[in-house]
């Protein structure tokens, strides 16, 4: 069998930068001590990325095209919208369980003293994220899928307020609470109480 392609030594960094996040969550990352993990030398590693905040935007980048990218994949394959609502929000989770690391930044937990714009990113993910699902809720109204209990606005805000929840204990808890520890039984309460009358 041919060998796995070897990461790149940008990727290398970006996995590096992540798994100290999620190992030293309470410990701000140097580029000194991720040349070290990295096992190069500071002028090798700016090389890569001209500053940390080019670090931080690039695992942003990969954030926004993984989610998005699985999230166009689920509303091609699922036609009911409080399915593709409960699919949508435990990929999230799911996401957020695989990468520990990169959960702490779109929580912005790992960008306090970062330059402002990384922060902005953070926001326009989870605004984006938020506008998805409002798109998914308000085609299930004109469909007559949905008997909403609250307006699209009202219940996509709702919904994005129970996942970032869910994320925020999972880092609370040094990642040893999965966000999706019981989710179907939450989503089961959430479903019962946002749509009544909706199958799903």
């Amino acid at each position: 069998m041919p060998e796995a392609a070897k990461p790149s030594r940008r990727q290398q960094i970006l996995e590096a930068l992540a798994r100290e996040l999620e190992t030293h969550p309470g410990m701000r990352i140097t580029t000194a001590r991720l040349a070290e993990v990295v096992g190069v030398s500071e002028a090798a590693l700016y090389r890569h990325f001209p500053s940390k905040a080019k670090m931080f935007e690039a695992l942003i980048e990969f954030s926004e095209e993984s989610v998005f990218g699985l999230a166009n994949r689920i509303l091609g394959e699922e036609s009911q919208a409080a399915k593709r609502c409960e699919r949508i929000l435990a990929m999230l989770l799911t996401f957020s369980d695989r990468n520990p690391g990169i959960t702490r930044v779109l929580l912005g937990e790992a960008l306090v003293g970062e330059h402002e714009r990384l922060r902005a990113r953070v926001a326009q993910f989870f605004s984006r994220f938020e506008t998805q699902l409002k798109q998914v809720l308000r085609e299930g109204e004109q469909a007559k899928e949905l008997d909403m209990r609250a307006s699209v606005s009202a219940i996509a805000n709702l919904l994005m307020a129970v996942v970032e929840g869910r994320m925020t204990q999972f880092s609370r808890s040094g990642f040893a609470n999965s966000p999706l520890e019981s989710w179907e039984q939450q989503w089961r309460v959430l479903h019962a109480g946002l749509f009544p009358h909706s199958d799903g």
